[in-house]
């Protein structure tokens, strides 16, 4: 209790000395009055200043390896024999138009009606659709020579991801000869039903590759097109390509290519058995490619009709720093497929063949290409060419002493060639072009013929192009080859005339989706004999207008 009492006396005494102090402040000054002890002066922190002489990065020495792929813009000569076409027409214009779907159309002085059109649709980099179609006919001034040809093609590709594109196509090529070189020493004249040849294809085929190179580095291009041709006379084939090809990049220089390639043929002759004519090859190789060097080292076994074959694929191919200047060289081989629709293609008045044997060709080759400046390219090449079972054309001159108008197909077993090619060429843009190509072959070493019977042996041709005007083109063409031998009523050996021709035209624009155009076909007149007793036309003229759909204006 005594103890409580303290405690409340203690607080007591702290109130009154607070209470005391209060009541001990200056009372003087009024109420309301605020003393300011110290003034509030916001200011900001100084800021970094930001520095505008940086120093310039370190300069980096290394050099990046840059591989470019630059598709080759010259022409790749071949070492398939030359031949000469009497009635086909080449007919072109000397413009340059981009003409995305256009319809060309016009006659000529030999009752010749020409129509070409094509349509192209979809954007062009993941979808596209392009169809091709054309006809063309004319009646010489010879009894019979009577030609007619029509063409029809559809090609497009759609790409399902952004690694993969499909590309498929389909066509149709229908042609009509009639065999109108007779003999002028024969009075009887046969219907002109009998001498009919008509061919008919129809083709169609589907792929896919890859656009990228796959996870680890391999690329693939699987395809498959098929043919069917008959001549209309109970004569049929078909035909089956399958090309399976694979490539695996190891590292940045090297890869290696893996292939398998089928091709199967099934020819039925009338009244006779169906022939199998069947041959597949792999390609195994080794690739090496950097900016200056290519090289390729590979063998190519093959089975033809079931007999073994191995084949070299060897090619290099060595390039100054800035592409100017290739050369070439290679040992290769391979098996080239001979149908019936390969030797109607060539020579359109032969009988159908008995029988059907692919030809087995090896070639050795030294050559180089280039360019000079930015307009001017050239490409040579010299091979020495083997030949197994290679396809000869002979006038059958078997009855009657008389030059007949049909050719048989025989094959050679075993002959070779020298074979020289060459072009050179100059583009100055779209205003002034020429090309001009040359082919020679020199066959030797031939077993059981006396001569390379239907091959043409030198083969020249030149194309110029000339933009006169801003709307006013003109081409032209000239041609120049040695005849192929052939066989006389006797037995003997002779050899065609060579001849040279040349063609011209004009192309010349009167609105923007218009244009007017002429040919003229051989201007010299010079009716050569392409084949025995086959003459080609002489001097003609076509005529014509162009119109554009969609017309991009230049």
């Amino acid at each position: 209790m005594k103890n409580k009492l303290n405690m409340k006396a203690i607080l007591l005494g702290f109130g009154l000395l607070s209470l005391g102090i209060s009541y001990s402040q200056d009372t003087t000054k009024k109420k309301g009055t605020v003393d300011i002890t110290s003034a509030f002066r916001p200011v900001l922190k100084e800021s970094a200043k930001i520095n505008f002489n940086a120093s310039p990065a370190v300069n980096d020495t290394t050099k990046p390896r840059l591989n470019y792929d630059i598709p080759n813009q010259n022409l790749v000569l071949g070492y398939a024999p030359g031949s000469l076409r009497p009635l086909a027409l080449d007919i072109d214009s000397g413009g340059f138009w981009d003409l995305t779907s256009y319809i060309k159309a016009g006659f000529g002085s030999l009752k010749t009606p020409f129509v070409q059109a094509g349509f192209s649709f979809g954007d062009g980099r993941t979808a596209g659709l392009n169809i091709y179609a054309k006809h063309v006919s004319s009646s010489g001034k010879i009894l019979y020579q009577d030609y007619r040809n029509t063409n029809v093609d559809l090609k497009g590709f759609f790409q399902t991801s952004k690694s993969l594109e499909w590309n498929a196509q389909l066509g149709m090529r229908q042609d009509r000869y009639y065999k109108y070189g007779l003999d002028p020493t024969v009075l009887s004249i046969p219907p002109k039903d009998s001498l009919e040849q008509s061919f008919q294809t129809w083709r169609g085929g589907v792929g896919f590759h890859n656009i990228n190179r796959l996870q680890y580095g391999i690329s693939y291009a699987p395809e498959i097109l098929i043919n069917v041709f008959n001549d209309e006379r109970k004569n049929s084939e078909s035909n089956t390509y399958v090309n399976l090809p694979l490539q695996k990049a190891v590292g940045k220089t090297f890869s290696v290519n893996l292939g398998a390639t089928f091709d199967l043929t099934r020819y039925k002759p009338d009244n006779k058995s169906a022939l199998d004519n069947t041959f597949w090859y792999i390609s195994p190789s080794i690739v090496f490619k950097t900016p200056k060097v290519n090289a390729q080292a590979g063998i190519r076994p093959s089975w033809d009709n079931k007999t073994f074959k191995m084949f070299p694929n060897m090619l290099i191919e060595a390039s100054t720093e800035d592409q100017r200047f290739t050369f070439q060289a290679g040992w290769s081989g391979f098996v080239r497929r001979t149908s019936y629709l390969y030797l109607a293609s060539i020579n359109p008045y032969i009988d159908a063949p008995a029988d059907l044997k692919n030809t087995w060709v090896v070639e050795r080759y030294a050559g180089f290409k280039g360019s000079l400046g930015n307009h001017f390219i050239y490409n040579a090449k010299l091979a020495y060419n083997k030949y197994k079972n290679q396809p000869l054309f002979v006038n059958d001159n078997s009855t009657l002493n008389i030059y007949d108008n049909t050719f048989r197909v025989i094959y050679e077993p075993e002959m070779k060639a020298v074979h020289f090619g060459g072009e050179i060429g100059y583009t100055e843009q779209e205003k002034f072009s020429v090309l001009a190509s040359i082919k020679l072959n020199k066959y030797f070493d031939i077993q059981e013929n006396d001569k390379a019977y239907g091959l043409v042996p030198f083969e020249m041709k030149g194309t110029a192009r000339v933009q006169v005007i801003k709307d006013l083109w003109l081409k032209s063409d000239v041609f120049l080859w040695d005849g192929a031998q052939y066989k006389t009523p006797a037995g003997n050996s002779a050899q065609l005339d060579g001849s040279f021709d040349v063609n011209a035209g004009l192309e010349f624009r009167i609105t923007k989706n218009l244009n007017l155009w002429t040919q003229f076909n051989n201007i010299l007149n010079r009716e050569y004999e392409p084949w025995k007793l086959y003459r080609s036309y002489g001097f003609n003229f076509l005529a014509g207008i162009i119109f554009a759909f969609d017309q991009k204006s230049k």
